[in-house]
């Protein structure tokens, strides 16, 4: 049975981001992910986690600026120091909550500009050999272009294929259903070549990115094919609710902790 992890970035944002790790433990969730955990203290997340028997499953490294449209910057070879740099900013997150795998966003970037290309993969190399001594994977993810216009990594054969060329054993894949879906189609036959690489896997309905109750996707076969193929990490529930959080979590009941 796959074991899901609450996005609380998108997910129980009727509490403040705090109190949404009471709110998922209540909701039958042993484990969540976020995206950006750079306006609290390390200690405040873990005690919080801590609290509530919560595993901590993943977290983005810092993207640049946000507010400003930066999504990453891995493939931006100005920003290698500030990538440098954003690596010491996230470990002591990754310290205190026990996250084992961190997310680098490649950025907006043409991937076929020879200078971008060769960033991204300095960028990939130098963020893995920073965390291998700490047991941390670090996990690239494709985002569809239709939500993330010009991202660098729109395309899954070209994450799959950098892993594979770059041979760096804490190196793998984040494979988001939704992006794939949207990106390419064919989602089972990508699972299952992509497997041997895939460090962690998240779901949305699709169009909507919603609740994974419906839309163009069969996720109660797509949950099963996991167990069939032997999947044991975690699935990240990173959706919008429709309404208030519990009132969606419907899909989960089978489930729950």
């Amino acid at each position: 049975m796959p074991r899901f992890a609450a996005n609380l970035s998108l997910m129980f944002t009727e509490h403040a981001f705090l109190d949404r790790f009471d709110a998922a433990r209540a909701a039958g969730f042993d484990a969540v992910e976020f995206q950006f955990p750079y306006e609290f203290e390390p200690a405040a997340i873990a005690e919080r986690l801590q609290r509530n028997h919560l595993t901590q499953a993943l977290f983005n490294l810092p993207p640049g600026d946000w507010a400003a449209g930066e999504k990453g910057i891995a493939a931006r070879p100005e920003k290698f120091a500030e990538l440098q740099q954003s690596l010491h900013t996230a470990l002591p997150y990754a310290l205190a909550t026990g996250a084992k795998r961190v997310h680098l966003m490649a950025g907006i970037a043409d991937r076929h500009d020879g200078e971008a290309a060769l960033a991204f993969r300095r960028s990939l190399a130098v963020a893995a050999h920073f965390f291998a001594p700490h047991g941390i994977d670090v996990l690239i993810e494709p985002l569809n272009t239709r939500d993330v216009p010009g991202y660098f990594l729109g395309d899954f054969a070209l994450a799959r294929d950098l892993i594979g060329e770059l041979q760096i054993p804490n190196l793998k894949l984040q494979f988001d259903i939704y992006h794939c879906q949207i990106l390419h189609g064919d989602v089972t036959m990508r699972l299952r070549e992509m497997m041997p690489i895939i460090g962690h896997i998240q779901i949305a309905s699709v169009p909507s990115r919603n609740e994974p109750d419906g839309e163009e996707l069969n996720y109660p076969f797509l949950f099963d094919e996991l167990d069939r193929l032997g999947y044991a990490g975690f699935v990240g529930a990173e959706y919008r609710p429709r309404g208030p959080t519990l009132d969606g979590l419907g899909w989960f009941a089978p489930y729950a902790a």
